[in-house]
């Protein structure tokens, strides 16, 4: 996104008028007027998040009657007019007369906080929602719902808006079947964009589906003709979760293990194949929902990899003495993996339920993992040695790049090391308002130097394409001279040693030519980022700078135009002044800018155009970089292939 660079003092409180502060100031926010005063409580945010949001707790609760083994099938439909229907075949929302509140129970769900069936009782062995305050939410933030529900023998409906009840618990007929389907339209109010994405909704329900064994998930979008369909039902659960994980990987090993079991009442499923890759996949589920954070499931899930496969090792005599012994990083290089526990009552950390804390899922993923992982190992020989020596060669790599980075970065000389020569520092020494400009090539790097505001801009010129760190490890990155000085200029050391508040500059801006070498330099770079210095993007410190594509020019008027579409527009301004002899200028490279005009194009924070990297979706972009900068070349064929068309400005 483009971001401006512009800094606004705050206001003093202390020139605001006094404020009063008496009973009449004291709110009480009755029904649910709470989640629509304060919506991002209950659904993190009132962007995209949080309108999907809305989606996935209406299907958690059908997808909580598959796991209590009352629903089979459950059906996303997009509808026109941002409409969503969310139909399941459990048991149904029950509709006779609660004795608490007197009304229907269809109704006291929908309506009321805190209200349902997760609280205690047999109705939900386990569940993925534990507040009760899901399809309520739905309620209140919606400008039109509709509950139907199918049970003892006839249909029910009720109708509502924007948290308030619109049609008493009505019956529309008989039903032979059993089931919920409910109907909303999110609140233009709440919800600045209400258009539903149907990629995000497909990627996140294709993860249920592997979760949920055996369960057929359908989403149909019918919004425009033709209507699309789309159907997920895995019977191999995480093992074919694992599959479609590494499904443009070489595998190091054929078969995936896959181990499920029952201990202390909580059911484990566990699955994980090693491929030649260098990076680490782990994901970890509880009640179906994804911890981001990992927690007691994942810790007992690696302390059992690493215990059996040294146990294994040693057994065979692939490892000699203790020293030889394998490490939780050892085992964990290469590894794509995946753990799920369906637990009576999780215990998440924080609200929003990124971390699992029961001491008791440890003990239960540890238990059942050895003794299916030792199963595997025995029954599958060929695959236990593909593993260990991969392990046995990721632990040697990894001393040989530790002793490397010792040579080079050892603690106490990195801050000792005198910046690099070509580094042209800025004055300040305030990280927050300090930028680094890397840039390609002494040409440009000199006209950098000529344009930059050396208070607080630093040039970085970089001699040629700097190694593709992809496939290499962390000593042959230490060799490379251009990589070593970036790291010396960043200031925050790496690997181990990396500490981002030691960080020099807090904008760090990828300057590169508009051409071919230009994009590929730029890819080099974001590769390296983000292997090595992920915590850099992830705090919103890389950008990636914009010069100028074009430089229209009419007698002594100059605009510049950023894109293709821009030219045209600034070319038909200007012919609708009638004014004769147009000239217009191709930049690919940034060298063919004097200083004047790259400062006034590209570095001025008045009028620089400059996109700060981000990462939404941190396992799409690892995929990516791995097709794009990974050894395997039909994979990245494939890619080239399907995305051909919508390459723009190719030189050739």
């Amino acid at each position: 996104m483009a971001k401006k660079n512009n800094l606004q003092k705050e206001g003093s409180p202390t020139s605001e008028k006094k404020s009063s502060y008496t009973a009449k100031d004291i709110y009480v926010l009755e029904g649910l007027d709470p989640v629509r005063k304060r919506p991002g409580m209950y659904i993190g945010s009132t962007g995209p998040d949080g309108l999907h949001h809305l989606i996935w707790e209406v299907f958690d609760n059908g997808l909580d009657e598959a796991m209590a083994g009352y629903a089979k099938n459950i059906e996303i439909v997009l509808m026109p007019e941002n409409k969503v229907k969310v139909t399941d075949d459990g048991r149904g929302i029950p509709v006779e007369k609660h004795p608490q509140t007197k009304k229907s129970t269809l109704e006291t769900v929908v309506t009321v906080l805190h209200a349902g069936g997760k609280f205690g009782g047999e109705a939900y062995k386990v569940s993925g929602g534990l507040h009760g305050v899901g399809i309520s939410v739905v309620c209140a933030l919606t400008d039109y719902m509709r509950a139907e529900v199918c049970r003892d023998g006839f249909l029910h409906f009720q109708e509502y808006s924007r948290g308030k009840v619109k049609t008493p618990v009505k019956k529309a007929g008989k039903c032979d079947k059993t089931g919920t389907a409910i109907t909303f339209s999110p609140d233009s109010q709440i919800f600045s964009e209400t258009r539903f994405d149907e990629k995000r909704i497909l990627k996140h329900v294709r993860q249920q589906a592997y979760l949920t064994k055996n369960v057929k998930i359908v989403v149909r979008d019918e919004r425009e003709k033709p209507e699309k369909s789309y159907g997920f039902c895995f019977e191999g659960g995480l093992a074919s979760y694992i599959k479609y994980l590494i499904r443009s990987q070489v595998p190091r090993h054929p078969n995936v293990y896959y181990g499920v079991g029952e201990k202390m009442g909580i059911l484990v499923e566990a699955a994980f194949q090693y491929t030649d890759e260098y990076e680490c996949v782990e994901e970890s589920f509880a009640n179906n929902i994804y911890t981001g954070e990992g927690g007691t499931h994942l810790t007992g899930f690696r302390t059992a990899l690493t215990r059996l496969f040294n146990d294994y090792a040693k057994k065979n005599g692939l490892l000699k003495g203790a020293e030889d012994n394998l490490s939780g990083e050892d085992v964990r290089e290469g590894f794509t993996g995946a753990i799920s526990v369906k637990i009576r009552e999780p215990q998440f950390e924080g609200q929003t339920k990124a971390k699992l804390g029961n001491p008791e899922a440890k003990t239960a993923v540890e238990a059942v993992v050895s003794e299916t992982l030792a199963d595997f190992l025995e029954r599958n020989p060929q695959d236990a040695k593909a593993i260990i020596e991969k392990c046995i060669l990721s632990s040697k790599a990894r001393k040989a790049a530790r002793a490397a980075r010792e040579t080079v970065l050892r603690k106490g000389i990195l801050e000792g090391l005198a910046l690099p020569g070509k580094l042209a520092d800025c004055s300040s020494r305030e990280p927050s308002e300090s930028e680094l400009y890397i840039v390609e090539g002494e040409s440009a790097g000199g006209s950098g130097k000529q344009a930059r505001d050396r208070r607080f801009q630093a040039i970085l010129p970089l001699r040629g394409k700097i190694l593709n760190v992809e496939r290499a490890r962390l000593d042959k990155i230490l060799d490379s001279k251009e990589i070593k000085s970036l790291i010396i200029a960043l200031g925050t050391a790496v690997a181990e040693d990396f500490n981002i508040e030691k960080a020099r500059y807090h904008r760090i801006i990828i300057m590169t030519d508009a051409d071919v070498d230009g994009s590929h330099i730029r890819t080099l770079l974001l590769t390296l980022f983000y292997r090595h210095f992920k915590p850099l993007i992830e705090s919103g410190y890389i950008y990636i700078a914009q010069p100028p594509l074009y430089r229209v020019q009419a007698g002594k008027r100059v605009e510049y135009a950023y894109t293709e579409e821009g030219k045209e527009e600034v070319m038909a301004a200007i012919k609708k002044e009638k004014t004769i002899g147009i000239s217009v200028q191709r930049y690919k490279g940034l060298g063919e800018m004097n200083p004047a005009q790259l400062w006034e194009t590209t570095m001025n924070p008045e009028n620089r155009l400059l996109l700060q990297v981000t990462i939404d979706d941190a396992r799409e972009a690892d995929k990516i970089f791995d097709i794009l900068m990974g050894n395997e070349v039909m994979p990245r064929k494939k890619f080239i292939q399907i995305h051909a068309k919508k390459v723009k400005n190719l030189d050739v």
